[in-house]
């Protein structure tokens, strides 16, 4: 049609000129006009056939129709506003983060109602005001939680639940290098502890073996020794208080036809003047490794606790010794033992001490460390059989008592015995057991099985005659 209006265009300037002509020459451009219009037409009509069939696009226009695409593709996404829920969390991993599904019901386990936005934990969508320690109940905001029994936990609140802390320290106990928790017990009392206090000079009572905690003060003894408050309620702390435990020692032998006859010294002393007097004994025979108690045949001069120390606060103010030479009237000259002690381990002791007495005063000979050492084991443990079996009757019988009576301390030396001295009982009955020591604790085991069978009077006859166990 291009081709077609410029040669319009042009015949009707041509008709406009030829009017101005002579009119002659009107026929000769009549024809020549019809054949121009044909020709004009035929030529427009191919060219629109050409059109049709071919059309062709050029580099700029591409390029601006794909930025055309590419920004509405870009507002339809923007008008959706969806966004894709994030992945689920590895295995075991437990962490929160925030998601929306606006196009999925949800319900919150906590609530059951429907949740949004929320958090993602545990499997399920929480509200976060619904997402709370099972402990504590206060919300949980924390990235990471701990889990148990499928229960949520802050970190601080599992741990005061279920991680251990040290009895001593009072701190958590460490974990190793292998991820694990790692501590150290007692083999006998319910005492956790961190494994450096074995080495680091945390001091034990001197009576019960525990471990000073931080929050628990124990007594300072003048020769070094600590000793727990516990054990303070019923120790004996003099010579003069000694005596009616002693007085019970001799009675208890008495029952056993085995009466000593002698008037035997027993003195109660430091641990300095303890280890003074074995080394100055040549034929004495002392308690244990750690000594406690020996009994004497030499004469020697004694540095004696004749008064009960002045304690002030967690230290002993004033100690009160007498000096006392012990003359030698027969085989044994004295016994000593240990002050500061509680009654049931001293009360053990001296029956140990006693039984060398009375092997001493009755021609036994000379005998070997396990069988001697043994023998008086034997008598120490069956002295303690007893007075555990008696404080486990008084203490069941004193419950009953009004509480008033039960404020004041339950001492053994005034005939009451508390929960705790029936408990150190068996601690100290068990340690004859167990002991390790092949003279003390061999010579125990071997002895007692010898008395279980055959009777204590037959074993003693066995041990006369031959030395040994039968």
């Amino acid at each position: 049609m291009g081709l077609l209006t410029k040669i319009l265009k042009w015949k009707s300037h041509e008709n406009l000129r030829t009017r101005d002509s002579a009119s002659d020459t009107q026929d000769a451009l009549s024809d020549f006009d019809t054949e121009e219009i044909d020709r004009a037409i035929a030529l427009s009509i191919a060219e629109e056939d050409d059109k049709g069939k071919q059309v062709v696009v050029s580099e700029e226009e591409d390029d601006y129709q794909l930025e055309q695409d590419e920004q509405l593709a870009k507002a339809l996404q923007e008008s959706l506003n969806v966004e894709s829920p994030p992945p689920s969390p590895p295995h075991g991993y437990r962490s929160l983060f925030p998601f929306h599904y606006p196009s999925i019901e949800r319900k919150c386990p906590g609530c059951n109602s429907h949740v949004g936005h929320g958090i993602s934990c545990m499997g399920s969508v929480w509200h976060p005001e619904c997402f709370r320690c099972h402990a504590c109940d206060n919300p949980i905001s924390e990235n990471e939680i701990s889990v148990s029994d499928d229960r949520p936990y802050h970190k601080s609140c599992f741990m005061e639940l279920y991680h251990p802390k040290c009895d001593v320290c009072k701190n958590f106990i460490s974990v190793n290098g292998a991820g694990l928790i790692e501590y150290r017990q007692h083999p006998f009392w319910p005492q956790k502890y961190c494994p450096s206090h074995e080495h680091d000079g945390t001091p034990r009572c001197c009576s019960c073996e525990r471990m000073e905690p931080t929050d628990a003060g124990y007594l300072n003894l003048e020769d070094g020794r600590k000793l727990c408050l516990e054990c303070l309620d019923s120790s004996i702390m003099d010579t003069h208080e000694c005596q009616p435990l002693y007085i019970e020692i001799q009675e208890f032998y008495d029952g056993l036809n085995m009466k000593i006859e002698q008037q035997i010294p027993l003195l109660l002393v430091e641990r300095q003047a303890l280890n003074e007097a074995m080394e100055e004994e040549k034929k004495g025979h002392h308690h244990i490794a750690e000594t406690r108690g020996i009994c004497l045949s030499e004469e020697q001069i004694i540095s004696m606790v004749s008064r009960r120390p002045r304690i002030g606060g967690y230290r002993i103010i004033d100690m009160f010794t007498e000096r006392l030479r012990v003359v030698r009237k027969c085989e044994v000259t004295a016994i000593l033992v240990l002050y500061g002690l509680p009654r049931l381990l001293t009360g053990s002791i001296l029956a140990h001490e006693m039984m060398h007495a009375w092997l001493r005063l009755n021609g036994y000979p000379s005998l070997s460390s396990n069988v001697e050492e043994g023998i008086c084991q034997v008598l120490a443990h069956m002295w303690l059989d007893p007075e555990i079996a008696s404080s486990s009757s008084s203490s069941s019988s004193s419950s009953s008592e009004s509480s008033s009576s039960t404020s004041a301390p339950s001492s053994s030396k005034k005939g009451k015995r508390s929960q705790f001295e029936r408990k150190l009982g068996e601690f100290f009955k068990r340690q004859i057991e167990t002991s390790t020591s092949p003279v003390y604790g061999d010579g125990f085991r071997e002895g007692n099985e010898a008395v279980l069978k055959f009777g204590l009077k037959r074993t003693l006859d066995h041990i006369r005659l031959t030395g040994c166990f039968p």
